[in-house]
């Protein structure tokens, strides 16, 4: 289990409009040029899994994925998004290197086989009901179909209601097993549908936990960030202030050099 510097998966949880995109884009890319670092910019285009019908969802496929395509090749960053049905894979592969599945869909055999027969890398989302070593099946079907890069996603375990915990202990075991593994820190502090209408979190504990997990030795961390979290459409409570994300980041790297130099 080779350990190096971590990569990161950054960006806003929902694209809500472009000129989000292209301001935390141009943010944490700058930040990924200060301080050495591989960059994935992430935005949902489509927000499928809302609590309430009445939630913000996004600019759609079409537009979402050719936005987010034209921020990564200006910025010269891979860029990542969530895809919910076989066709949406379709589309999405047109722009975006990284198709990731939502953590309540990563048991689709179907949308597993689309997402791997586009050739693009595939992040596949832990869910919240699965033992770390339940994600082998999950592995081995993405490497029947073909899938020649991809990743699982630490999000959490649920916990009682509107709660989640994250098992450190599973960063390990997946690690063991030869999976390269993302720590998602900003929904593994989420409280699921806890707001009633809305999801709530503790953002302040994410830059927590994705310190445990660098520590711990993972290939990437997942971190949302939006520059005023409380005015977010989408999962505003567990979103890191942008303007905290430098802070966050050098100790993220400084931790990372001393457990794995």
């Amino acid at each position: 289990m080779s350990i190096s510097k971590p990569f990161f998966v950054l960006g806003p949880c929902a694209l809500e409009k472009e000129e989000l995109g292209w301001e935390v884009a141009n943010a944490v890319k700058a930040m990924a040029d200060e301080l050495d670092f591989e960059l994935i910019f992430k935005a949902s285009y489509d927000k499928a899994n809302r609590t309430s019908v009445d939630s913000f969802r996004g600019l759609g496929v079409k537009e979402g994925t050719k936005i987010l395509g034209d921020i990564g090749k200006n910025l010269g960053v891979k860029v990542t998004t969530d895809v919910h049905t076989a066709k949406e894979a379709e589309i999405a592969a047109e722009n975006v290197d990284i198709l990731q599945i939502p953590a309540f869909l990563c048991r689709q055999t179907d949308l597993l086989e689309a997402a791997c027969k586009t050739g693009r890398i595939v992040n596949v989302k832990k869910g919240q009901f699965l033992a770390p070593w339940d994600v082998q099946n999950i592995v081995e079907k993405l490497q029947a179909f073909g899938c020649e890069q991809s990743y699982i996603t630490e999000r959490g375990t649920t916990f009682g209601y509107n709660n989640l915990v994250a098992d450190m202990r599973s960063l390990y075991w997946m690690r063991k097993e030869g999976i390269k593994v993302i720590f998602d820190a900003t929904h593994s502090v989420q409280r699921p549908g806890g707001l009633g209408g809305t999801t709530g979190g503790d953002g302040e504990l994410a830059p927590v936990l994705a310190s445990c997990a660098v520590a711990a030795g993972v290939d990437g961390v997942f971190m949302e960030t939006h520059p005023n979290p409380l005015k977010a459409l989408s999962d505003g409570p567990n979103q890191i202030p942008l303007a905290d994300m430098p802070a966050v980041l050098k100790k993220l790297l400084a931790i990372a050099q001393v457990a794995h130099s």
